[in-house]
């Protein structure tokens, strides 16, 4: 069983675990399927706004593919859930992600 399946299998079970989730974005990228990347992360912050670590992945996906305006106005809304958070490192990140695109 390879780690995309390992991964559904454990979801089937606890379908909202936003971990899980966010693993399976990061494997379907390791493959180079960036459509079903993008479906799982904007599902995963959808569910779940405040998990602050897919922001970044989601933007650069974003960037990858070419949709720009979509990559910023992620990591500001990641940097936004991050400051609500008091996550500085992920803010930073964000910013820093941010900057590098304007």
């Amino acid at each position: 069983m390879n780690r995309i399946e390992k991964i559904l299998e454990m979801l089937n079970t606890n379908e909202k675990d936003s971990f899980l989730q966010h693993a399976l974005a990061l494997e379907y990228i390791k493959i180079g399927d960036d459509q079903l990347a993008l479906e799982q992360f904007v599902s995963l912050l959808n569910d779940n706004p405040q998990y602050v670590g897919s922001y970044y992945h989601l933007g650069k996906l974003y960037e990858r593919i070419g949709e720009n305006e979509k990559a910023i106005s992620t990591y500001e809304k990641g940097m936004l859930e991050a400051k609500n958070a008091k996550d500085n490192h992920s803010y930073n990140e964000l910013m820093m992600a941010k900057e590098e695109l304007e």
